[in-house]
């Protein structure tokens, strides 16, 4: 197996699953306490700034998934799980979190919208930790 692929896939899973759970314990629960008068605009920013940090990251998480089915053939099963895993993490991505914060930029201080964020992401916390869990299972298992 190449080691620089295995360490590349590795390095930018753990770094996924670090940064959802800094959002799930820190950020999304601090969008309550923000001030309404600024929230809209501390949203729009941070929205854009995350999006710079992690679709270049899930971007990398797609093409190392692709990566190892096509030539990591007796691994299959390992990477159709995770290939499965990183789909699931896409798709809840755009079909629940993008519309939570288009609604947060089009309803700024949701309370209610915000809560939905904290508690749906848990979904997203459980995804990058399953993946992270699945690199080290394979690397005890090789």
């Amino acid at each position: 197996m190449n080691v620089y692929v295995e360490l590349l896939r590795i390095a930018v899973d753990f770094g996924l699953m670090v940064l959802i759970w800094m959002v799930q314990l820190l950020i999304y629960p601090g969008f309550e306490f923000l001030a309404a008068s600024t929230f809209h605009k501390w949203h729009r920013k941070y929205a854009r700034n995350m999006t710079f940090i992690v679709a270049p990251m899930m971007f990398v998480q797609v093409f190392l998934a692709g990566y190892f089915i096509i030539y990591k053939p007796g691994l299959q099963l390992w990477n159709i799980s995770y290939a499965i895993l990183v789909a699931l993490t896409w798709i809840s991505t755009f079909l629940i979190f993008i519309p939570l914060h288009k609604k947060l930029d089009d309803e700024p201080h949701n309370v209610t919208v915000c809560r939905k964020l904290t508690h749906r992401n848990w979904l997203r916390v459980i995804l990058w930790t399953a993946i992270v869990i699945l690199d080290v299972a394979l690397l005890i298992e090789l």
